[in-house]
């Protein structure tokens, strides 16, 4: 005959112990890892993306056309010294100087219908940033960016490159960038998914002059912003 000690007993034995959580539990419940970027491998990056004995206005080993290299030129009057114009048909990102010149360089713009002028704030400014797909390029094409949903880490493979600037509307990031490149080729054409492509050791040099609060203009139809 069960007592109802023994009914207590053995329910106790039955279920005292703790359910172990199921291994597709535990393995959910980790965070997903935050790309970094290891700001003690910046110079050796930097060393890296540069050419030996670099000369900005000369130095190609990219195999681009000429015009595409940094060049000084004559800024239109009434510019605002800081401020950043990119020209989408000549492929163009000028960048004004205090004394009515502007630093010219050769860009890549996006691809399609992907590029959107306009205007913006440099809202901050990143060294080997780390970079996360939007969901609309994994959407579009998850074949390229679904593996990268969680971020990947700051360096010479990184989509963003050596530098990037990122642009605002007030205080809303519109995840477009000016940044740098690590396909130095497509300088010149409709590439990205939406933001401004450099060189590499190009942004590595406009960066410094580059203060957060400017203006960025991405304009959608060709802009004369200098004497070229």
């Amino acid at each position: 005959m069960l007592t109802r000690r023994h009914f207590v007993m053995t329910s106790t034995a039955l279920f005292s112990c703790p359910i172990a959580t199921p291994l597709w539990a535990q393995e959910a419940s980790k965070p997903a890892r935050r790309p970094v970027s290891d700001s003690s491998k910046w110079a050796s990056y930097d060393a890296r993306v540069t050419p030996a004995n670099y000369d900005p206005a000369t130095s190609n080993p990219w195999g681009l056309h000429p015009r595409f290299l940094p060049q000084v030129v004559q800024a239109n009057a009434g510019l605002t010294p800081g401020d950043i114009h990119v020209d989408a048909v000549a492929r163009y990102l000028y960048h004004i100087r205090e004394d009515g010149t502007a630093m010219r360089y050769g860009v890549a713009i996006a691809k399609g219908n992907l590029y959107e002028p306009g205007v913006y704030t440099i809202g901050r400014k990143a060294k080997w940033p780390t970079w996360t797909p939007t969901p609309a390029m994994i959407k579009r094409e998850p074949h390229k960016y679904k593996k990268y949903e969680d971020g990947q880490d700051g360096g010479p493979r990184n989509p963003l490159g050596s530098r990037a600037l990122y642009l605002y509307a007030g205080k809303r990031d519109t995840y477009l960038r000016i940044h740098g490149s690590p396909a130095p080729r497509s300088i010149g054409s409709r590439a990205s998914s939406g933001c401004v492509r450099m060189v590499m050791a190009h942004i590595i040099g406009l960066y410094d002059q580059v203060n957060t609060g400017v203006t960025a203009h991405l304009y959608a139809t060709e802009r004369v912003t200098a004497q070229s």
